[in-house]
């Protein structure tokens, strides 16, 4: 994938391979609560989020959050408070949950009933090179259909290789330059 960038940062540019920013992107479009789990609001927030939904009880147990019923009570009556391995391991089921919560709708919306999203694609920062390297690169748009399911499927199992292979489908849109986005500073859409 490195192109004619072969020894990408030899002169300074600064980027990440296009794959990474695609799943830098989405992981991006991942809000919840922000404050920390071992705070009193933060705890009940979780923990409310987290009993609302059979997926919730799913991600805690994926998560290794095994306790009693009664003992799960006691935390969300916040009679008793959960030890530093479990609210970390609270922490790890909300996260996830909201991850695959956010997956289920992003589909929808990158797909946008088949007519996909525009992506613009930002390229990498070459600030820190020298003129004479300097590569004559814009800020691009496409439009990117078909691609959206296996993009965001492969953000959530983590499969890096995956999303370099979505991102070759995506630099096929830009035509004979496409070399020259292998690396990015960013990208990004609003869906």
């Amino acid at each position: 994938m490195a192109g004619r960038w072969m020894e990408f940062g030899k002169y300074g540019a600064n980027g990440a391979p296009g794959g990474e920013a695609l799943g830098i992107a989405m992981e991006g479009m991942v809000h919840g609560i922000a404050s920390p789990v071992d705070s009193e609001r933060g705890l009940a927030a979780r923990l409310n989020y987290l009993t609302k939904s059979d997926a919730g009880y799913e991600a805690m147990d994926r998560a290794g959050v095994h306790v009693s019923p009664r003992t799960l009570m006691a935390w969300l009556a916040e009679e008793r408070s959960p030890n530093k391995a479990n609210l970390a391991r609270l922490d790890a089921a909300y996260w996830d949950l909201r991850r695959r919560n956010v997956a289920a709708d992003l589909k929808a919306r990158l797909n946008n009933g088949g007519r996909g999203t525009r992506v613009e694609i930002n390229p990498v920062n070459q600030r820190g090179v020298e003129e004479k390297y300097r590569r004559d690169l814009a800020p691009r748009s496409v439009n990117v259909r078909g691609v959206w399911d296996r993009a965001v499927d492969a953000w959530m199992d983590d499969d890096q290789d995956e999303l370099d292979a979505v991102w070759d489908e995506v630099l096929d849109l830009i035509g004979s330059d496409y070399d020259g986005y292998s690396y990015v500073s960013s990208i990004g859409w609003s869906a």
